[in-house]
């Protein structure tokens, strides 16, 4: 049996600047119809930045939507059409002033696909050379360098619990133990 929905009516519900807002009627496998909520996202880029002493370049900054700080990779929202290794190079050079020799693809993921149309991409950043940020206007992060292995315990106590930064690093610590990784960009 195949799976699938047909989209009957779609009303939008919102359009703002990082986000839009759908309400579809679908027909279902079953001929039967529901209701699904969209949220549609240009998606993003998350970067683990390893410095040459083995420390992760990490951004902690206030996530208004959680009334908390988190510790992340730095990231950012890929412009429309925008490729994602140039995101990457952006973003990573923007908040933290670092630019790589090497950024390596560590594949991509659905953050949560049950309501929202969004692919994130995460890449391995080293070779650092060191520059100044240049954060948006609206933008207060502090850097921290982390040890990669402090990172990875803080990934599986849960002591990070941003998705894209707990995917980060264990892709990135499977790459550096393994040496490779089973990669297809989208």
């Amino acid at each position: 049996m195949a799976f699938y929905e047909k989209t009957l009516e779609s009303q939008e519900i919102y359009n703002g600047k990082i986000i839009r807002v759908r309400k579809d009627k679908v027909e279902l496998v079953n001929g039967g119809t529901s209701i699904r909520e969209v949220v549609e996202h240009t998606g993003g880029v998350g970067i683990l930045a390893l410095d040459s002493q083995g420390r992760g370049v990490m951004v902690r900054q206030y996530r208004y939507p959680i009334e908390s700080e988190l510790l992340e990779v730095p990231a950012g929202k890929l412009e429309p059409g925008e490729d994602p290794l140039q995101c990457a190079i952006r973003e990573l050079s923007e908040e933290t002033g670092c630019s790589a020799q090497q950024m390596i693809s560590l594949g991509s993921f659905l953050p949560s696909p049950g309501y929202c149309k969004e692919t994130l991409y995460v890449y391995l950043a080293l070779g650092l050379a060191e520059g100044d940020s240049h954060l948006d206007k609206d933008e207060f992060l502090a850097v921290e360098r982390i040890p990669f292995k402090e990172l990875l315990d803080m990934a599986m106590s849960g002591k990070i619990t941003d998705a894209k930064t707990v995917i980060a690093i264990l892709k990135a610590n499977y790459y550096l133990s393994e040496g490779k990784l089973p990669v297809q960009e989208s």
